[in-house]
């Protein structure tokens, strides 16, 4: 269990002390403004620091790339932008020991542009996936967005098509995020809702490419295609589902991160408290 942690005046200077003060166990960071395209080089010393860090506490460590990317974007500069900021993440998270990159789907925009959005995300995610294997660099993980606007996955079982459109490529793992399937429309505060959707999800990408989860709660009704984040437990998703989240067989030993609303570490800490609460016993 861990969080999205601040990185504000310098990786391991503040990242590090976020991380013990919340209790986490793992964690993910920006390396670049979330909502623009700038790729910083980073500061090498730090980048030693927060490598160290991690390693001394046996923290894996996710990198989100910005909101920005879109792979399926009619606009040719948004997709040689998105990879470029693809590739600058997984650059970096090698430099800082990062496991993998999670970005979101994306959306074709526009009707008309569904099939060559596939076609065009193909040709940017396979040469992306095949220099990862080849290179060492941490694994990419697509994670479903909240729908609406054409998205290439949202529901879980898209996620079958936007696999195949990369010939089920094995360096492409899969992020699941509870608000962005509530807003999706998968009924996750009905009981056995969370389950079952986990049980789709398995069965669309299939056994072993789940390998991290976002545990956030939300501010909205099921269906909103509305991505507003909730603390666990205080939003219409309910701490009922959680722990169907944490007792489901497809979650044992993956990575739980919260990106729940937080001014400093306290709610966070909170929040992976009640998570913790809510696993089996080892």
């Amino acid at each position: 269990m861990g969080s999205h942690t601040k990185t504000s005046g310098g990786l391991a200077k503040a990242a590090l002390p976020y991380v013990d003060a919340a209790g986490s166990e793992s964690l993910q960071v920006y390396v670049s403004n979330s909502r623009g395209w700038a790729l910083p080089p980073g500061d090498p010393k730090q980048d030693v620091l927060f490598r160290d860090g991690i390693g001394e506490r046996g923290l894996p460590a996710y990198i989100h790339a910005a909101l920005l990317v879109n792979l399926g974007s009619p606009t040719e500069l948004t997709v040689e932008r998105s990879i470029d900021v693809l590739t600058h993440a997984l650059l970096r998270g090698k430099a800082i020991g990062a496991t993998a990159v999670v970005y979101h789907a994306g959306s074709s925009v526009d009707p008309e542009h569904d099939d060559k959005a596939f076609h065009q995300l193909r040709e940017a995610l396979l040469p992306l996936l095949d220099r990862a294997d080849a290179e060492g660099l941490p694994r990419l993980l697509v994670e479903p967005s909240a729908g609406g606007g054409r998205s290439l996955a949202s529901k879980v079982q898209d996620l079958e098509r936007y696999l195949d459109a990369v010939d089920n490529h094995p360096g492409l793992g899969v992020c699941f995020d509870t608000c962005h399937a509530w807003a999706a429309g998968h009924d996750l505060a009905t009981p056995g809702g969370m389950a079952a959707t986990l049980d789709a999800l398995i069965a669309s990408i299939g056994p072993g490419r789940l390998q991290l989860i976002h545990a956030n709660d939300s501010k909205d009704e099921c269906g909103s295609t509305r991505d507003r984040h909730e603390t666990i437990g205080q939003g219409r998703i309910g701490t009922a589902a959680f722990a169907e989240l944490m007792t489901h067989p497809a979650t044992a030993g993956i990575p739980v991160i919260v990106e729940t609303p937080s001014v400093e570490h306290e709610g966070h800490a909170a929040d992976i408290a009640l998570l913790k609460s809510l696993r089996p016993p080892a």
